[in-house]
């Protein structure tokens, strides 16, 4: 393949769908290889707006709108890295020979709904996955629950980082989940998944690539698991490696290529695991990068978004980790617009620390602001550090 000069007219094009914290990375990463980038999202001045060629504020959920600007802009490769998207422009899009969807337009429109990608997997793969059930109105929640049991989670067909989840322990709680689960997602479907509790030790996050290997073919890729803590749904930190048996790590790695593979095309995909012993349950996956694997900026010669970005070009990947590492989530605390940080200078004096604060033009108290990265002699220690280091950063009015 070859690279033009970005802005001339033999460029290579890139449009991302969605700019948050992710995409910044993965727009960074691209410019580094000297392609042109065309950010998109439904707010102005998003994260990866701020690094791109070019942003554009659209309703991506409406066909028509997204449509026109990919006519407009005629990119070679569309990258989504959200889930609200007319997916269905996206296959068109493909199937036209307009350009090209990461990884397909059909592992997109699987992977951005919950009923899409777990049929797949347990249905029609057949891999182990908790219990589930869908339900389009209170009442069939109420039966599906009686017949999974408590506790048990319910969250959206569509959603991310946690929005919209809920864990139920009784019956009276399945209103208020049904509620939550409606609101939250990133589109109303009037649909929500239940999922049975699991007994699992942790979860991981294997981030599995397909790309184009020596001989020439895509081939599967691994990076060593990643561990993390999730508070109501939501990733508040990570590790990499995560400890777990050579027998567990072969099902993992086996249940990851069976999906990616399914799915096809090129890219980084995030799927989510969880591991009791040597058994080893699927979850979800994303076919994109993934929050919790922002602690790869600390530990792996080439980050996700690095590896995200090479595997979309066909060039060749490394997923080697040359670091023991962790990351800790900081939080904007306070609902403002354009706020300020204060204890930047403090939270770098943690050893081996990083930061990464995203830019983001409004806070929320749970919305994630930035994060803070650490590298040690031991999961344990990076950790620590990581926390310490997110904890000296305090967000303040502008």
């Amino acid at each position: 393949m070859r690279f033009g000069t970005p802005l001339s007219n033999h460029a290579t094009k890139v449009m991302l769908l969605g700019s948050g914290e992710l995409g910044k990375e993965v727009v960074i990463s691209l410019q580094r290889l000297g392609v042109e980038v065309i950010a998109v999202d439904r707010y102005a001045n998003a994260p990866a707006h701020q690094v791109a060629h070019r942003a554009h504020v659209i309703n991506m959920s409406n066909a028509d709108e997204l449509r026109a600007l990919i006519l407009a802009e005629k990119p070679h490769f569309i990258v989504p890295e959200i889930e609200a998207i007319a997916t269905q422009v996206l296959v068109d899009i493909e199937q036209e020979g307009i350009a090209e969807v990461i990884p397909t337009a059909r592992a997109v429109n699987l992977t951005m709904n919950r009923e899409g990608i777990r049929r797949l997997a347990a249905e029609e793969l057949q891999l182990p996955t908790s219990p589930y059930a869908f339900a389009e109105s209170l009442e069939q929640l109420q039966a599906a629950a009686k017949n999974i049991g408590f506790p048990c989670f319910i969250k959206p067909v569509m959603s991310s980082s946690g929005k919209g989840q809920s864990k139920v322990d009784n019956v009276a709680e399945l209103a208020a989940a049904w509620d939550y689960a409606l609101a939250s997602g990133r589109v109303n479907h009037g649909k929500v998944i239940l999922e049975g509790m699991i007994n699992f030790d942790f979860e991981i996050t294997l981030l599995t690539v397909r790309a184009v290997g020596a001989n020439g073919q895509v081939q599967t890729f691994f990076c060593d698991a990643i561990g993390h803590k999730q508070v109501a749904g939501d990733y508040v930190e990570s590790w990499q490696p995560q400890a777990m048996s050579e027998i567990a790590l072969a099902k993992a790695r086996d249940i990851a290529d069976k999906v990616t593979t399914n799915l096809g095309g090129r890219g980084i995909f995030g799927v989510e695991l969880f591991v009791k012993g040597d058994e080893v349950w699927f979850s979800e996956v994303s076919p994109r990068p993934h929050d919790t694997g922002l602690v790869t900026l600390a530990s792996q010669y080439q980050s996700e978004f690095e590896i995200h970005a090479r595997a979309i070009l066909g060039l060749p990947v490394n997923t080697a980790c040359h670091s023991v590492a962790a990351s800790a989530v900081i939080y904007g605390g306070l609902e403002a617009q354009g706020i300020a940080f204060e204890g930047v200078a403090e939270a770098l004096q943690v050893p081996n620390s990083d930061l990464r604060l995203f830019g983001k033009p409004e806070s929320f108290a749970k919305r994630r602001m930035g994060v803070a990265l650490c590298r040690a002699e031991s999961v344990d220690l990076a950790r620590a550090n990581a926390r310490e280091s997110a904890s000296r950063v305090k967000p303040v009015l502008g």
